[in-house]
């Protein structure tokens, strides 16, 4: 009586939670068939081209109980709590019996040679040792040979008797019609002889002999039978042509494909299999190398010599690795120079000597045809020594780095950023260092998004370690707070001071002052990102920052932060960043004139400040002659009252969507350079300053090459090497205007993968906890 009396459940209730439970069984099925179909489409794991979700239904009742994963290979079940385990453990160690797998041993009914097709018994799919295990407990020991077949026949081995006792033995039989080949006799008689005298083969090696046997008759079958005559055979232009591809492949992945990954075997293989003959590495880094760079080179330089003048782009000097030399054109497209390796600290007088030894070996004797520079580092001594001794160079600062680096300027200098980085760190350290309360925290991870980690604390210099913590905490307050209404919380903080000062800073205003600083420094980034991708010219310099400064005031609005402190931090990396040459393009560009009341289109000198007012009449009459100085003052006279053409200016100013971001962008990015040269005729002096200034870009953001590349180049002939395939990937590279690297994109890759993945699991875990 006692047990009845305790399951006090009412009919109602257990059918409401008996709905409950097939709700909860259709919810994961309809989980995993979505995230299966996805796969299909080529968005999802591998395996799920082989694992099909299953419904299993109650036999008593016919509702759904459970889901279950089905093997299409081999019909097996298995729970679907974790499908890339069940994938790694079924389909990648061999467990499937009908899973071909090249990173681990098959058995030899699914093992696959060139030239021979597949091993298997024509009556079974399991394995041989699942077989001689079937056949020994039913008494069937017919054996005396070892079956190997293919798609079309059946051959026979005789029995090969080994000394030793044997480790792995496999039960055989023999086909009942004759075999074509016979690999070690004349005919069927012979074989049935052997067959009286032995009944199994012990093959001393164990199962990895296995494929060396169907290997040696292989090798028989080839002997025996006529070779096929071959479908179809490549010409020699296009295995000449296939081989150039190749190369040019090897050499545009520069330090991503390696020179000793065309020697692997399986590589070999496939070359052979389509017919194109192997390559080596001596053939490809000789005289075809060689060759392409020269190609490569003279086509670079042949687009420089088109231009009246360009300027030079130097990146790298930060990474002390490898700095990259591009040359800008004025028609806004690049070409590579050359690749200088570091190897360590580069004072400023070598970067000074590398960058002017650049400009002499592209301009000989007329260096006016290089208008300017602009680097990632070096702006204080290098580039201001180059700009002070030619008058006519305008040399300039990376603004991707400027704009950065103002992440720094505000975690040094302002208390919110001070704040914010000592509370998380006693959090994280509390977290990841007290056991209770780090298990409390993983519990509730996993409960709250799926997955479970500890809080990363910074082990080295710089905000970006210090950011990644910022990013933990944030990103997991939720289970953070749970942790802190946990009974185990209640029990260590009691006893702990810095349990009771955390309890009560995240009582205030701890969880605000985090996403401030999570606020601000995605707001930075975000800007750096656009000027990395955008690539702006130095006329949009004074826009893009007084954009910056706008939407840093609004912030200190939104958190309520002293916006007079915030600002100094601001202006003061402004001033370290402005040059000159800001205001001058600013004025002379056309994409910025305004519109006035009276219709004519006028600079906009009204947004400039009497500084750099001053700026832009003191750096006209620096990159003009002595004798021009006062000319082009008088024309920016002419042109700051006269100003532009109406339907000049609007053509210039025209704008489009583009169709990849769809943002709005100009339609004609060049139109500003080509007024002044086609239109603006009557500018004798002002002319030559717009149309030298306008193209220059305001940033020199580069490329970003595979560590290895700087590795293997330390001796000269290596680094020679190394330097012309850097010219070919390079140059590669800005054609199709890409300028990351592979490893970014196989990240990028496999955090969609990832992502993916936790879309299953909020579907398991939403599921299990119903």
């Amino acid at each position: 009586m006692a047990a009845v009396t305790n399951t006090a459940t009412t009919p109602s209730t257990e059918l409401a939670t008996d709905e409950m439970a097939v709700k909860a069984v259709h919810k994961r099925y309809e989980g995993l068939v979505m995230v299966r179909t996805k796969a299909i489409k080529g968005k999802g794991a591998w395996y799920w081209a082989h694992l099909e979700p299953n419904l299993v239904h109650n036999p008593d009742t016919g509702l759904p109980k459970a889901v279950k994963l089905r093997c299409s290979l081999c019909e097996a079940l298995f729970s679907a709590s974790n499908p890339s385990r069940t994938a790694s453990e079924h389909l990648k160690r061999g467990t499937c019996p009908n899973f071909n797998s090249d990173s681990s041993p098959n058995p030899i009914s699914s093992v696959s040679l060139a030239g021979m097709g597949s091993l298997s018994s024509p009556t079974s799919s399991s394995s041989p040792v699942q077989n001689n295990r079937k056949r020994n407990s039913s008494g069937n020991r017919r054996g005396g040979g070892f079956k190997v077949s293919d798609s079309e026949t059946t051959y026979s081995v005789a029995p090969i008797t080994m000394i030793e006792p044997p480790r792995f033995s496999v039960d055989v039989s023999y086909p009942t019609r004759p075999d074509p080949v016979h690999a070690f006799s004349g005919s069927h008689n012979h074989h049935h002889h052997h067959q009286q005298q032995q009944n199994h083969v012990m093959l001393s090696g164990g199962k990895e002999d296995l494929g060396a046997l169907a290997m040696l008759e292989d090798s028989v079958k080839k002997l025996k039978t006529p070779k096929s005559t071959p479908g179809q055979t490549l010409t020699k232009a296009q295995i000449d042509s296939s081989l150039e591809l190749l190369a040019n492949w090897v050499y545009e992945n520069c330090g991503s494909v390696s020179f000793s990954s065309l020697e692997h075997p399986k590589f070999k293989t496939f070359l052979n299999q389509i017919g194109l003959p192997a390559v080596s590495q001596r053939d490809l880094a000789g005289a075809r190398l060689d060759s392409k760079y020269k190609e490569a080179k003279t086509e670079s330089e042949a687009r420089i010599r088109d231009t009246l003048f360009f300027q030079i782009s130097s990146d790298g000097w930060k990474s002390k690795d490898l700095v990259n030399v591009c040359v800008n054109l004025p028609n806004g497209t690049s070409v590579y120079r050359r690749g200088v390796f570091t190897g360590g600290y580069v004072f400023s007088k070598h970067a000074e000597d590398v960058l002017w030894e650049t400009i002499c070996d592209i301009c000989g004797n007329n260096l006016q045809q290089c208008v300017g520079i602009v680097s990632d580092k070096f702006r204080s001594k290098a580039l201001r020594n180059l700009e002070n001794q030619h008058h006519w160079m305008v040399n300039l600062s990376c603004q991707f780095q400027g704009v950065s680096k103002l992440i720094q300027d505000f975690s040094k200098e302002l208390p919110l950023f001070h704040n914010v980085i000592e509370n998380c760190l006693k959090v994280a350290n509390f977290v990841n260092t007290k056991s209770l309360i780090r298990h409390s925290f993983l519990k509730y991870q996993v409960q709250e998004y799926g997955r479970a980690g500890l809080l990363r604390v910074p082990f080295r210099g710089g905000f970006e370690g210090v950011f990644e913590m910022v990013e933990d905490v944030l990103s997991s307050a939720r289970a953070l707070q749970l942790v802190f209404l946990d009974e185990s919380w209640k029990m260590v903080a009691m006893e702990d001071q810095i349990g009771k000062e955390i309890e009560e800073m995240t009582m205030s205003r701890f969880w605000n002052e985090l996403e401030a600083v999570h606020s601000l420094v995605g707001l930075i980034k975000g800007m750096g990102q656009e000027i990395e991708e955008e690539k702006p010219r130095i006329g949009q310099c004074l826009p893009l920052w007084e954009e910056l400064r706008v939407k840093i005031k609004e912030w200190c609005g939104k958190f309520h932060v002293n916006e007079n402190h915030v600002e100094k931090v601001f202006d003061k990396r402004f001033k370290r960043n402005y040059h000159p040459a800001w205001s001058v393009a600013f004025v002379l560009d056309p994409l910025y004139m305004i519109r006035d009341t009276s219709g004519k289109y006028l600079p906009p000198f009204k947004f400039l400040s009497s500084e750099q007012e001053k700026d832009v009449d003191k750096l006209i009459t620096r990159l003009v002659s002595r004798e021009e100085a006062h000319i082009a003052l008088m024309e920016l006279m002419k042109w700051r009252t006269e100003g532009l053409d109406p339907m000049y200016a609007q053509a210039v100013q025209l704008k489009q969507r583009d169709p990849i971001t769809g943002k709005m962008k100009i339609a004609n990015p060049q139109s500003s350079r080509l007024v002044w040269e086609t239109h603006l005729t009557d500018f004798k002096c002002l002319r030559k300053v717009a149309m030298r200034l306008i193209f220059l870009h305001a940033t020199s953001c580069g490329f970003k090459w595979s560590s290895s590349l700087c590795r293997w180049a330390q001796s000269r002939n290596a680094i020679d090497k190394a330097q012309k395939l850097i010219f070919i990937a390079a140059q590669s590279k800005i054609e199709r205007r890409d300028f990351s690297n592979d490893e970014e994109k196989d990240a990028e890759f496999f955090s969609l993968a990832s992502r993916e993945d936790d879309v299953l699991n909020e579907v398991l875990f939403d599921v299990s906890s119903l």
